[in-house]
């Protein structure tokens, strides 16, 4: 396996990696920013308010989601596999 073969396959999973957690990241993102606001307009500091919040957001988007990113990883993974005797030969 040379490095440049290395690298191509970190930088698969990498990208990969990144297309599972950005959506999911970024719901979480976008609610906190929300909550964040609404928390300073109201002047209640409560941390378990946006805890919460985020945590059903991040529910729901596993939930819709949640197919698709399990899908891609087992394409990738199941891709891998295939590739192990070029990889290795």
């Amino acid at each position: 396996m040379t490095p440049e073969l290395a690298l191509t396959e970190l930088r698969g999973g990498m990208e990969l990696a990144i297309m599972v957690a950005g959506p999911l990241l970024l719901v979480t993102l976008v609610v906190g920013i929300v909550v964040g606001v609404i928390q300073a307009a109201t002047q209640l500091n409560e941390p378990t308010i946006a805890f919460v919040a985020k945590a059903i957001a991040l529910t729901a988007a596993i939930f819709a989601l949640g197919s698709f990113l399990l899908g891609s990883l087992v394409e990738y993974t199941t891709a891998l596999f295939q590739r192990i005797p070029h990889l290795i030969g």
